[in-house]
């Protein structure tokens, strides 16, 4: 996860949410695993007959003016990466 271009911080997750590995600004990052925990807990509680094909989320993106959270569902765990954006306020991708 460090060959991330602009990544300044990750957290993996095991699927009950806690810290398997951290970095930089994510660094034993408690809080927002727990944050991460109840986004993922949320959206499971869509009412399926308002989007009918919602299957639930493999990508989250949350964006804010100077970086983004990137949260992706794989192998049973939990990524979450934090990036900078680019200087054009539009979001690097991963």
């Amino acid at each position: 996860m460090d060959r991330i271009p602009g990544q300044i911080g990750y957290l993996l997750l095991n699927e009950d949410g806690a810290v398997i590995s951290s970095s930089g600004d994510l660094e034993n990052d408690e809080k927002s695993a727990d944050i991460v925990m109840g986004l993922i807990t949320l959206t499971s509680q869509i009412d399926p007959d308002a989007l009918p094909n919602h299957e639930g989320f493999k990508k989250l993106s949350i964006k804010y003016e100077g970086h983004s959270y990137i949260i992706c569902l794989s192998n049973r765990k939990i990524h979450i990466v934090k990036k900078l954006n680019s200087v054009d306020g539009a979001a690097l991708s991963v």
